[in-house]
């Protein structure tokens, strides 16, 4: 018998779209037969919460952690018996949130890292927002790991941000060209994997065709919220690495 006692708690709008696909990757993920059987979720769709690489590169800015903490808290109180953050760059507040939330939440940029560890993978690109790459989460986490992060050049992160922000949040196709040119530079520089360290980016492998040795993060983040809340994994998710 599944087991429906685990509710999964997410954080989302962050942003809204991202949010969905996220709910949509955890429902195609679990191995189940029956509507009863799928995970329960308590969904907080928030986009109002201030821009996070905004705050990160300038502590001026609003800080979105205040309202993170209000929706994990009611998250909390709501029975969640764990959280996820469909945001990458939401990841530099992880230890802020662990600190006061009293439910675990999952690590999708430490869960991404050990994933490609365990995998045989030593070399990693990233392609992120500004913020999470100035903040370096993913950098401090593969180092830790024992793995060798690679960043793009300063030509290749400004084609990501304008994926990022100038195209799919926008709600814009992807101008593709931008997208392999940013690989080939990470590829250029030895990256075996490239982590998509950003939800807008899932977007992109959601809707194009982008070719193998990429991992997608909020992937990761969706088979460990199934796995967290004790639900079976399809084996086509065992691996998350393009081929």
């Amino acid at each position: 018998m599944v087991d429906n006692r685990k509710i999964l708690g997410v954080i989302g709008g962050l942003g809204p779209i991202a949010t969905a696909h996220f709910m949509e990757l955890v429902i195609n993920m679990t191995d189940v037969q029956t509507d009863q059987q799928h995970l329960p979720m308590i969904v907080y769709n928030m986009p109002f919460i201030p821009d996070r690489t905004a705050y990160i590169l300038d502590n001026t800015k609003e800080d979105p952690l205040p309202k993170m903490l209000e929706i994990g808290h009611a998250l909390q109180e709501q029975g969640a018996d764990c959280i996820a953050v469909p945001c990458v760059t939401a990841h530099y507040f992880m230890d802020a949130l662990e600190k006061r939330i009293h439910v675990p939440l999952i690590n999708g940029v430490r869960e991404t890292v050990a994933h490609l560890k365990e995998n045989g993978i030593r070399k990693v690109g990233i392609m992120a927002t500004d913020g999470t790459v100035r903040s370096g989460i993913f950098h401090k986490e593969l180092e830790k790991q024992g793995l060798l992060p690679i960043a793009p050049s300063a030509n290749a992160q400004k084609d990501v941000m304008h994926l990022i922000f100038n195209n799919v949040k926008a709600g814009k196709p992807a101008e593709m060209d931008r997208f392999l040119s940013a690989a080939g530079d990470l590829r250029r520089q030895g990256a075996e994997v490239i982590i998509l360290g950003c939800t807008e980016l899932s977007l992109i492998k959601r809707d194009e065709k982008i070719g193998a040795g990429f991992v997608d993060a909020m992937e990761v983040l969706a088979r460990q919220s199934v796995l967290a809340c004790h639900k079976p994994l399809k084996k086509e998710y065992e691996c998350l690495i393009t081929k």
